[in-house]
């Protein structure tokens, strides 16, 4: 089945891309920061998303983690 069609899955690949921009954007700031615009400034603002409200992605993660855990 198709990430896009069970919620579990869609939510599990939101959270992975918030993360994975969040720590590129650490490491190479300059690689996210040119595109803010089109295709790639998804991106950019899934990397902004991470920075700014890091402790509901992080509690999101945990939850996530729990819930695949023991209820999966």
């Amino acid at each position: 089945m198709s990430a896009l069609f069970n919620f579990q899955s869609l939510l599990t690949i939101v959270l992975l891309l918030i993360c994975t921009c969040a720590y590129v954007r650490a490491f190479a700031p300059n690689f996210l920061d040119k595109y803010k615009t089109g295709f790639r400034g998804i991106f950019w603002k899934c990397a902004r998303i991470g920075e700014r409200k890091s402790p509901y992605v992080s509690f999101c993660c945990i939850a996530m983690a729990l819930s695949l855990l023991f209820w999966s």
